[in-house]
């Protein structure tokens, strides 16, 4: 063996060789296939990971150059990891050497040792299992927290939003220490299991179905929102634990990560528990990955990025929520985390549970032709009665800030009651834009053709695009005039009329701009679980997966922005949004009620949704796509690209099209994307349709190879995405 091939982080579709110095043909037997070597690239050093160890090479001998260092004496990416990377790559249509680059933990794409493998855990003495009474709230909350979940790392305390100070506080008074600890007794005994429910027929049923399975199986847990779903992971992750093997728990965003981590620390509370995100730092990441390696953690709950980790033993992979976009990449590397777990799921031969109230109709498709396994659970865990909906029209209807009158009167009744009640409002800042009442004047970004959103809080006109951002105009632009006023509604302008509306109620605003600091999204889900009335105003970020037991009602605003869309795939998520939001309520014993206004009542879409239910819905837009020769019955990718000229954009992708047409490839465009500018630059795309999926890779590869020789290529910023989750 005299050369090697490596990947290295560059933008080009191939693979380097170099050669083996004489100097290191003593650590010839110590280097590996999956091992890390620095190599020279141009003038620069780069890491490289090594994919093949060779005679012979293709690289004229006089050309070719050797390697400088073997940093590993062991692989770092197992062979069926590098297969999982391979496959990404080609799938994505992305070079190898950056997937491999996207995939790895920052200290280990520039080099440094993998072998940190020890981790801070932290637990109660004697003295603070006491519980004494403390001044500090954060540092009381933090000795009830481990009272209950028990020994915890200093990781998952970060992530539940106690900081390095409350913990050094407690440290110094005795009333909890902190170790080093890196094991695998885990695996030598059986889990310890906290106390769980009994489960209802269709829970039991979905358990034994996934329990009894063997070798590679997809199931779509199909469940109405407070059926339990989580309650059949659990269960079907005790049983993984007791044969000694690992799961991968993925969630779709940080926000859901504290909760979900609380609800398994008490089930199983001896069982090693470890995150992935992308708040974690450096060493963290590092350790992580090393304990999934190791098998010294047996389950790790992580965002989208967690699919790429290493795992010794795996023996389950669920994805909760699987609907929901946050698991698809939407720039570099544009994958889609959920299709990657079924890879990696036949790859290893495991089940796989794929779990919505809302699935995606690409997931909903395969299991209506069997190629999933449909587990449905239609009752809801905590009330045999499905919640209330009601269209409010509201044409002809008064309104303050977008709310009705007749939505509020709603609201005062069920704070009367003591209970919490949700506004739902997809748009953050005070409001979508600024006019001028004498000439029509709109804030638009100078940078993107959309306007620029006001922020009243900071006083500051923000553009949500590109993130320009200027103070706000005392006079028009345009004729100087001060008669400027905000013009449509946020999450500010909702959260301000109802405190003046309701002065003794306390509001809880979550939104994007409200939850920036670390651990302000902990502590006001904290505030909203101590119970009482309470008015929850937010985003989308309430929408997921949050379980809220006193909210007894839930307005939706502007239910009509979903309605009218250049996307074909809007009412599929205004449907899904819609009944995640309506989940929020009822789920403490008696049905929620949920109001949703809109000026058009009698669409198809909100008769069918209110009607009938998502499920009822799904079925009947797979078969409108089916009518359409849309996805999930055909399948797509678009090329994306922007620059300062359009003419050199829209040649770029012209160049793309055949002048002759091809067998089974449809192409559509170049077309304007629906936004048209952003940051200065003009935005263009090409869609490419297919029913057979091997025919679209074989034109994409081909597509590639083009395009790494083409000049025009050279002139603009392009990408490619392979199955699309949105238009823009």
């Amino acid at each position: 063996m005299s050369f090697v091939e490596v990947a290295i982080k560059v933008p080009l579709h191939r693979t380097f060789d170099y050669r083996l110095p004489e100097q290191l043909d003593g650590l010839s037997s110590q280097l590996h296939v999956g091992s890390r070597v620095l190599v020279p690239f141009g003038n620069q050093r780069k890491v490289a990971v090594v994919l093949a160890l060779k005679d012979t090479t293709e690289v004229p001998l006089n050309k070719i150059k050797s390697i400088f260092e073997v940093i590993d004496d062991a692989p770092i990416l197992t062979t069926s990891h590098l297969d999982l990377l391979r496959f990404t790559a080609r799938y994505y249509c992305y070079p190898l050497g950056e997937t491999i680059h996207i995939a790895l933990p920052s200290a280990l794409r520039q080099g440094h040792c993998p072998d940190k493998t020890s981790i801070s855990m932290v637990a109660l003495t004697e003295k603070g299992a006491k519980l004494p009474s403390l001044k500090a709230k954060s540092q009381l909350n933090l000795l009830k927290q481990l009272a209950q979940s028990g020994k915890s790392s200093l990781t998952e305390l970060k992530a539940l939003g106690f900081n390095k100070k409350t913990i050094d506080s407690l440290i110094s008074k005795e009333l909890i220490n902190q170790s080093i600890e890196h094991d695998n007794l885990w695996q030598q005994q059986a889990p310890t299991v906290g106390t769980k429910p009994t489960l209802n027929k269709e829970q039991a049923v979905a358990c034994t179905a996934i329990n009894q399975s063997t070798g590679f199986n997809s199931f779509l847990l199909e469940g109405v929102t407070g059926s339990g779903k989580t309650e059949v992971y659990l269960q079907c992750l005790e049983e993984v634990l007791k044969r000694a093997e690992q799961a991968l728990v993925l969630v779709p965003e940080i926000g859901l990560t504290p909760q979900t981590v609380n609800r398994f620390r008490r089930r199983f509370p001896d069982t090693p528990i470890m995150l992935w995100h992308s708040a974690l730092t450096d060493n963290e990441r590092l350790q992580t990955w090393r304990f999934c390696e190791k098998a010294s953690c047996a389950i790790v709950i992580g965002t989208r990025s967690s699919i790429f980790l290493p795992f010794l033993k795996l023996g389950m992979i669920i994805v909760d929520e699987e609907h929901d976009s946050s698991f698809k990449q939407q720039d570099t590397l544009r994958y889609h985390a959920r299709d990657l777990a079924a890879y990696r799921a036949f790859q290893h031969k495991i089940p796989l549970i794929l779990g919505s109230a809302t699935p995606a109709l690409e997931t909903l498709h395969k299991a209506i032709n069997n190629k999933y396994q449909l587990l449905s659970l239609t009752q809801r865990a905590q009330t045999s009665t499905d919640n209330k909906f009601q269209l409010l029209d509201m044409k002809g209807q008064p309104d303050q800030a977008g709310i009705a009158h007749a939505s509020l009167a709603t609201i005062r009744q069920h704070l009367k009651r003591n209970k919490q009640v949700m506004v739902f409002l997809n748009r953050r800042g005070f409001s979508p834009t600024l006019i001028c009442h004498e000439c029509g004047w709109l804030s638009e970004c100078t940078r993107c053709s959309t306007s620029a959103t006001f922020h009243k809080a900071i006083g500051q006109m923000i553009c949500h695009h590109c993130g320009e951002q200027h103070p706000v105009p005392h006079q028009c632009p345009d004729c100087g005039s001060t008669q400027i006023f905000p013009n449509g509604k946020g999450t500010e302008q909702i959260e301000e009329f109802l405190t003046g509306e309701f002065p003794d109620t306390p509001i809880s605003r979550i939104d994007r701009d409200s939850t920036r600091r670390k651990g302000s999204l902990e502590k006001a889900l904290d505030e909203i679980n101590l119970g009482g009335s309470r008015i929850l105003v937010g985003t989308q970020m309430l929408a997921k997966g949050h379980h809220f037991p006193d909210v007894s009602l839930v307005l939706i605003l502007d239910v009509d922005s979903g309605l009218y869309s250049c996307d074909f795939r809007a009412t599929e998520h205004l449907a899904q949004l819609v009944t995640q939001v309506a989940g929020r309520a009822g789920r403490s014993g008696e049905p929620g009620q949920v109001l949703l206004q809109t000026h058009f009542p009698e669409h198809p879409l909100l008769q069918d949704l209110v009607n009938n239910g998502y499920q009822d819905f799904a079925r009947f837009a797979i078969q409108e796509r089916e009518d359409a020769l849309l996805p999930p019955i055909t399948n797509m990718a678009i090329v994306r690209a922007e620059g300062h000229s359009i003419k050199q954009v829209v040649d770029f992708l012209t160049d793309l099209v055949p002048v002759h047409g091809l067998t089974g490839i449809q192409l559509l465009g170049p077309i304007p994307a629906p936004l048209e500018r952003v940051a200065g630059k003009y935005r263009f795309q090409l869609h490419i349709q297919a029913h057979d999926r091997p025919l679209l890779h074989q034109y994409l590869a081909q597509m590639v190879d083009y395009l790494s020789t083409s000049k025009l290529a050279q002139k603009v910023r392009w990408s490619l995405d392979v199955d699309p989750i949105d238009m823009i």
